[in-house]
C-alpha cells in the first residue's frame, strides 16, 4: 500500500476514534445530567409530599374563630393552632381525665372565672362550641402572657396552673433574674412545652 493512501486511512481512523470517545463522552455526560435531573425532581417530590403529610397533620382548622381571637387578643395564631393541635388535636368534644374541655382544653373553673371577668355566660356546655372554646382559650393565653411576657412560661402555666408556675419563679431556684422559667420540675408539663415550641416551629415553617 502507498505510503500516501496508509497515511490517509491512519488519519481517517484517527478522526473516527476520535468521534467515538466523543460519542461515549456525551452519552456519559447526558447520563450524568440524567441522573442529576432525576435526583432533583426526586427531592422536590419527597419534600412536596412531606410538605402535604405535615400540613395534614397540622391543619389550620376552625380558621375563622383563631384569625378573629388572635387578632382581638394579640396573640399570634401559630401559638393559637400549636396550643389546638397539642391539647385536642382539633377534636372539639374531648374531654381530659381532670375535666378539660374542647379544643383548647379549658377547666371548667378557669372559664367561669375567665367569664366572670368579662361579665359573661360560663354555662360549662359552652365549651364544647369551638369558637366559645378557642375565644376563651386565646383570652387566657393573653392574659398569661400579660403576666408573665414570656411563652414558655405561659405554656407551663396553661397545663398545670399558674399557682405552681408562681411558686417555682417565687423560689428563685428554677427561674433567672427576669422570672422567666429555666427548668420545669414537672415532667408533665417539661414535655408539654416541648410539644408545643415543636408545633409552633412546623406551624411557622408551614404557614408563616
Amino acid at each position: 500500500m502507498d505510503t500516501p493512501v496508509r497515511g490517509l486511512i491512519l488519519i481517517l481512523c484517527d478522526q473516527l476514534g476520535d468521534k467515538v470517545k466523543q460519542s461515549n463522552a456525551l452519552k456519559r455526560n447526558l447520563v450524568i445530567i440524567t441522573i442529576l435531573l432525576l435526583s432533583i425532581a426526586i427531592g422536590f417530590a419527597y419534600e412536596y409530599m412531606w410538605d402535604q403529610i405535615e400540613r395534614s397533620t397540622h391543619p389550620q382548622k376552625y380558621s375563622e374563630y383563631v384569625q378573629k381571637y388572635s387578632s382581638e387578643y394579640g396573640v399570634p395564631e401559630y401559638i393559637v393552632y400549636s396550643v389546638i393541635k397539642t391539647e385536642s388535636d382539633f377534636q372539639s368534644n374531648v374531654v381530659s381525665h381532670a375535666g378539660a374541655i374542647g379544643l383548647m382544653q379549658m377547666i371548667p373553673d378557669t372559664f367561669e372565672w375567665l367569664a366572670q371577668k368579662r361579665g359573661e355566660s360560663y354555662d360549662t356546655g359552652l365549651l364544647y362550641d369551638p369558637e366559645t372554646n378557642i375565644k376563651y382559650g386565646t383570652y387566657f393565653l393573653s392574659y398569661l402572657y400579660a403576666e408573665y411576657g414570656n411563652w414558655s412560661t405561659v405554656f407551663a402555666a396553661y397545663n398545670c396552673g399558674m399557682g405552681k408556675v408562681n411558686e417555682w419563679i417565687a423560689g428563685n431556684e428554677y427561674s433567672d433574674e427576669y422570672g422567666n422559667l429555666t427548668e420545669i420540675p414537672i415532667i408533665e408539663t417539661r414535655d408539654y412545652v416541648k410539644k408545643i415550641n415543636k408545633a409552633i416551629d412546623l406551624y411557622k415553617k408551614l404557614y408563616y
